[in-house]
């Protein structure tokens, strides 16, 4: 059956990004498949601009993509259209983000910005809700605050992760890292391994003929992020 793969927050590890596309395209092998990125593609780690330009380039034939927004993506647009303080998105992560353009920010393309202010919300099918964060239970998908969509954070000791999300969809989600992730509950999946940091990326393969959590998990593994401060 068609299958979904999803890849969580990425935060600037392009050499991740390289080694996760790889291995889903072998995995797949030829046949159609959804690849879906949960968003925080810049910020802390070294290539945010590589990686943007390598998801913008798209994929394989019969490899379809969706791509989400997530907060630091939102928090990047905000300060570079000056709508948020610029010291506000330094302090947290945008540094390393900025640098990997040259470090002015005059030469950060405007496509890219609108790329990222492009992103959608969530991806959903007939099994899953895919968003960066989370949802509230109690509200239809087309009435979310879009900000609690790229921030929510679960009680990660809730027993099943029942009533996380629409109805009888599963969420799958990021955003809450957990280094010795992934988070895997009868309602939800939070994929967030703290990659950037940990160098251990961990992609989620769902049956998109089957509810609930994923079949499979594969484990893309590279070299942890230097030491330096973490904001979430």
């Amino acid at each position: 059956m068609p299958r979904t793969y999803v890849i969580p927050d990425l935060h600037g590890r392009r050499d991740l990004l390289d080694a996760a596309l790889l291995r889903i395209e072998t995995h797949a092998g030829g046949k159609e498949a959804t690849i879906v990125v949960l968003g925080d593609y810049v910020d802390k780690g070294p290539d945010s601009r590589r990686v943007i330009a390598r998801l913008r380039a798209g994929v394989a034939p019969g490899l379809r993509l969706a791509m989400l927004k997530g907060n630091h993506d939102a928090l990047m647009v905000a300060a570079l259209r000056g709508d948020v303080a610029m010291a506000n998105w330094l302090a947290k992560g945008g540094d390393t983000a900025l640098a990997s353009y040259g470090g002015d920010v005059a030469d950060v393309p405007v496509h890219d910005i609108d790329w990222l202010d492009g992103r959608p919300l969530w991806h959903m099918d007939a099994h899953r809700i895919y968003v960066h964060a989370g949802v509230d239970p109690a509200l239809p998908l087309a009435q979310q605050d879009p900000v609690l969509l790229m921030t929510k954070r679960y009680v990660d000791d809730d027993a099943s992760g029942h009533d996380a999300g629409e109805g009888a969809r599963h969420v799958v989600h990021g955003h809450d890292r957990h280094a010795d992730g992934p988070l895997l509950k009868q309602g939800r999946s939070n994929l967030d391994t703290y990659a950037w940091k940990t160098g251990r990326l961990v992609i989620g393969v769902f049956d998109d003929a089957l509810q609930g959590g994923p079949v499979e998990l594969i484990e893309i593994t590279a070299p942890p992020a230097p030491e330096r401060t973490a904001t979430p």
